[in-house]
């Protein structure tokens, strides 16, 4: 029996924009690039082949759609959907779909997009992936996104929530979610499939500790003092402790935390 292997399926040509790329006039590369993807996918089923693989299908895909333009979105689902079918047949995969987060986009218009791309052909979805939430609260909104998908299982990533998000509003009473890497984060909760509920079928490091997310203009490369960060405020909290504030019990500012308004 070959062992497991793991893919997060990101690499496509089509790939997510970042805020940096997003805007009005962002089209993820046209229908050339669209082909070129969708090569892609049929190369990927046939290096898998007959492997047993766990994937996680296309991370932030869903909640970045919006940033393409209008008349582009239709089709960033269509290509979506053509992966999930082509994956989808492999005879030992079992795939989880981006499902954004519990911080990020409405469950009913998740449950919307998931159905959209054929989320009834795989085992279920993944939660939290680039995100910092808290794994209890990734439960609560994947059970209500399950409800509306057909009672699909879902995975939590747990790579980077140890001290949960950095939430803040501004003066005029509007909320802030700090996702591009906040300081004094640490890892979560350890893979396992020991989970709180039975509907989560595992807790998942999908993204890599170490790696930062692609903005401040900075490559995508394991940062050393970035790793040892981690594990230094490393938890296996699920929610946040009585008396803790971003994840410390000590009192940091913003500025500390490395937000600048």
């Amino acid at each position: 029996m070959p062992r497991w292997r793991t893919a997060r399926c990101s690499s496509s040509p089509s790939c997510v924009p970042s805020p940096l790329d997003a805007g009005a006039n962002y089209d993820g590369g046209g229908t050339a690039e669209d082909a070129r993807s969708r090569a892609w996918y049929d190369d990927l089923a046939r290096a898998i082949g007959s492997d047993r693989v766990v994937i996680a299908f296309e991370p932030d895909s869903l909640g970045t759609i919006d940033c393409h333009v209008r008349s582009r979105r239709d089709d960033r689902i269509r290509l979506l959907r053509y992966g999930v079918s082509a994956l989808s047949r492999l005879p030992n995969a079992t795939i989880y779909l981006e499902a954004t987060a519990s911080d990020w986009e409405p469950a009913k218009r998740v449950a919307k997009l998931l159905r959209a791309i054929g989320i009834a052909k795989v085992r279920g979805f993944m939660l939290n992936a680039t995100h910092y939430d808290w794994t209890s609260n990734n439960i609560r909104f994947g059970l209500e996104v399950s409800r509306r998908t057909g009672g699909k299982h879902f995975v939590i990533n747990t790579a980077e929530n140890g001290r949960g998000p950095i939430h803040y509003r501004l003066s005029n009473g509007r909320r802030i979610n700090v996702w591009c890497n906040p300081g004094l984060r640490g890892l979560g909760p350890r893979l396992t499939t020991d989970t709180s509920h039975p509907m989560v079928d595992a807790y998942l490091w999908i993204n890599r500790p170490g790696y930062p997310q692609s903005c401040q203009h900075r490559p995508i490369a394991w940062y050393p003092a970035r790793a040892l960060t981690y594990a230094r405020y490393a938890t296996d909290w699920e929610r946040p402790p009585a008396g803790t504030k971003f994840g410390h019990f000590r009192r940091y500012s913003l500025r500390t935390l490395g937000i600048r308004r």
